[in-house]
């Protein structure tokens, strides 16, 4: 039995049965929000259209509201594992994403370094090279925000 992290003891064992569509909805939002951001959020809310906006449901609900808020892995690890989907996919621009909301959800710069060198032995040291680039990107565009006094 894996055992329960501490910041996720609040969302019971089975606990996506018990819930209505609706809280679905609200728990992803909520941790969608946590995760990436209020900003991030929000223009991805306001961009939406007839086009996109069964999509951001179809996200909300399922990425964040269902995947997200499982019990047996914390944020961190959540985190470590999109980063490494995502370099392993190639999908740059959600990882620039997910680079800058592990750094959110409390990993470290250095782990996150140490995640990309893994990607680098299992994926692919070009992918891994593309995806260093990016961090240092973020990190940079994290530290002027930061000193712009911007949310993380």
């Amino acid at each position: 039995m894996t055992e329960q992290n501490p910041a996720d003891a609040q969302t019971p064992v089975g606990h996506q049965m018990d819930r209505t569509s609706q809280e679905v909805y609200d728990a992803g939002m909520e941790v969608r929000r946590e995760v990436l951001g209020n900003a991030h959020v929000d223009r991805a809310e306001s961009k939406k259209d007839e086009t996109t906006e069964d999509f951001q449901n179809l996200i909300t609900r399922y990425a964040w509201g269902t995947i997200w808020t499982r019990p047996g892995l914390d944020r961190r690890m959540r985190s470590a594992v999109t980063i490494s989907a995502m370099v392993s996919g190639g999908y740059w621009e959600e990882c620039a994403m997910h680079l800058r909301a592990a750094l959110r959800n409390g990993l470290s710069r250095e782990e996150i370094k140490e995640i990309l060198l893994q990607t680098a032995i299992y994926s692919s040291v070009p992918a891994a090279n593309v995806a260093f680039k990016l961090a240092q990107e973020v990190f940079a565009q994290v530290d002027e925000d930061l000193a712009a006094g911007k949310e993380l």
